[in-house]
């Protein structure tokens, strides 16, 4: 029986786009394609090189753009690999409009025309919004919730998001951003992880992350997840990677393979539950390479891939788009729909955000249509609380878009804090979501937001600048 539904299922081929069709990569052979050599090579990391890539089907006006934002708002330095630009306007040779309305160019080539002028940043945006720098309990290492931490491990990428979270530490400095940088040797930092782990038996459940992953060398990678296979109370490992989408060639590779079956093996024989989290945004994302390196990392014996997109105006903000998105990780690539965050309060990124009332909305969208295990949650992630789901939330004024949000455990910084348990914590809607009234409260209360976000901007540089000044911790 056919029912008239809002959204209508319908499975979907995978399909790797040609990337003869752009100027710039028409001798491009599969056997380079598929290299991670090659991909890593011909990264695009300037509006010259991405010229190179696009030539005149993309007009002066988009380069023009995407040039001052990156001088004047960007946070994340550009740099994509192949693969994943190939994926923007993935059925035909780009024109300047198609390519502005891309929704995976929107948020990995962000131009200056895409950031609101009214409110590019909200008040209250940070550089390190969910302050996990303030809880580092070793160089990289963010204890928040009680059983589990996050690891960084490198503060690179084979691919900057332009909504990058880790800001703050992730990529090479921007004009708006001196970044913080990781000090001590890795094989000093990586110690001291295990240390804290060994020291801290209610710790259960460690994310590998950075940066990403793939960007370590797997020798080194290796020998720090089995390091942590080595701690009795590790029970969960979760390692972080954009790259199975946005570098999948790095996951095919078979020294990556067979060593992944090695942590897999040991694993799998302690009774540790090993698993990949990758980010995917947009459903044009998930092609035939994608899904091969899924599958590479679960015959190795990995228990499961599972994805955590954000969630961001024009890239993934309707049912339909999330769906489309869940369906094509599900159906094509066997990676499992977990989680869509908010994006984040960094600086420059109210264009992005959605407010919690339209994340509640789509979260009732998803609902009936996934199955239960592959229905992801939608959360907001709290500053100095953490994850939340957005139907979680205390209290909530919808007119100046301020959310009230309560937990139930301390994080590391709050050890003395008899009232963290019991206090709300406020997280706020872009502003230009909110009713009029709403508006005008903020253009009264707010300041000088857009002197503010400079002011902060410049605090951040000279953090950083203090950081590099300092002697390194014995």
């Amino acid at each position: 029986m056919q029912l008239d539904q809002p959204y209508v299922y319908r499975s979907r081929e995978l399909r790797e786009p040609d990337w003869t069709r752009l100027p710039g990569w028409r001798d491009v052979t599969r056997e380079q394609w598929e290299s991670v050599q090659w991909q890593r090579a011909h990264c695009v990391k300037n509006v010259r090189q991405l010229r190179q890539v696009l030539g005149d089907l993309v007009g002066e006006v988009f380069y023009a753009d995407l040039e001052r934002d990156q001088a004047e708002r960007a946070t994340m330095s550009m740099l994509l690999p192949p693969q994943m630009l190939n994926t923007v306007v993935p059925d035909a040779a780009p024109d300047t409009d198609g390519f502005y309305a891309d929704p995976v160019r929107r948020y990995m080539l962000p131009a200056f025309s895409d950031r609101r002028r009214d409110w590019p940043s909200h008040p209250h945006a940070s550089r390190d919004s969910l302050h996990e720098h303030e809880m580092w309990v070793a160089e990289g290492l963010t204890h928040r919730y009680p059983t589990k931490v996050l690891a960084e491990l490198l503060s690179t990428c084979p691919q900057y998001c332009g909504h990058c979270t880790r800001m703050d530490l992730v990529g090479n400095s921007t004009p708006q951003v001196d970044k913080l940088k990781l000090v001590l040797k890795p094989v000093d930092r990586f110690a001291a992880h295990l240390d804290y782990l060994r020291a801290n038996p209610g710790v259960r459940d460690v994310v590998v992350s950075g940066g990403d992953v793939a960007n370590l060398p797997w020798p080194r990678l290796e020998a720090y997840v089995d390091g942590l296979l080595d701690v009795d109370n590790v029970r969960d490992i979760r390692l972080a990677t954009k790259a199975l989408m946005g570098l999948p060639q790095h996951w095919l590779q078979d020294g990556v393979r067979e060593g992944m079956a090695r942590l897999a093996g040991k694993a799998r024989d302690r009774g540790v539950m090993l698993a990949i989290h990758t980010h995917v945004n947009a459903a044009q994302s998930v092609t035939p390479l994608v899904a091969d390196a899924t599958r590479a990392m679960l015959e190795a014996g990995v228990r499961d891939v599972r994805n955590q997109g954000v969630l961001m105006r024009g890239v993934n903000s309707t049912t339909t788009q999330l769906l489309d998105l869940c369906f094509a990780l599900l159906d094509g690539a066997n990676i499992t729909p977990y989680y869509f965050y908010m994006c984040d309060m960094i600086p420059f990124s109210e264009h992005w955000r959605v407010s919690v009332r339209h994340a509640q909305h789509l979260q009732h969208g998803l609902l009936g249509y996934l199955p239960g295990f592959a229905t992801p949650r939608i959360v907001c992630d709290v500053p100095y609380v953490g994850k939340r789901w957005v139907h979680q939330v205390h209290e909530y004024d919808e007119v100046r878009g301020i959310s009230y949000w309560t937990k139930n455990y301390r994080t590391g910084i709050e050890a003395d804090d008899d009232e963290a348990t019991r206090r709300t914590y406020e997280y706020y809607d872009p502003i230009d979501t909110l009713p009029e009234e709403g508006r005008a409260w903020w253009l009264e209360h707010g300041g000088d937001h857009l002197a503010e976000a400079e002011r902060r901007a410049a605090a951040s540089r000279e953090a950083a600048r203090a950081q590099a000044a300092a002697p390194a911790p014995v």
